[in-house]
């Protein structure tokens, strides 16, 4: 058996490690085309939000412009919004619901 040499690192680069590709920025994330599509609001969120056809998104945001505007969301418990005289049709005639029930029932309210 041939014995090895023992290099010894004086004098001599030591190798750097290998760099890694830049990994690739993530784009922002695109909407999905069917929250994207306007939606026309019946007669009783159009007293809300107004009548011209919009995305889910939009009247879910002039919904709670709405809510903040008037102080309808309930001082205790923030997660539950108190319904006025506009907002009771659209929530079933209940004079209570949660933030999470909301957008469900609202959704029953386009077309």
């Amino acid at each position: 058996m041939a014995k090895r040499k023992k290099s010894s690192k004086k004098g001599k680069k030591v190798r750097k490690a290998a760099r890694r590709p830049a990994k690739k920025k993530k784009s922002a994330r695109k909407p999905n085309p069917a929250f994207m599509k306007p939606m026309r609001p019946d007669a009783m969120l159009a007293a809300v939000v107004g009548s011209s056809p919009m995305p889910r998104t939009e009247v879910t945001k002039k919904l709670w412009a709405y809510i903040k505007r008037n102080g309808l969301q309930d001082r205790t418990n923030r997660r539950m919004i108190n319904a006025d005289e506009k907002l009771r049709p659209v929530f079933g005639g209940r004079s209570q619901v949660s933030m999470f029930e909301m957008t469900r029932l609202v959704n029953n309210h386009l077309g």
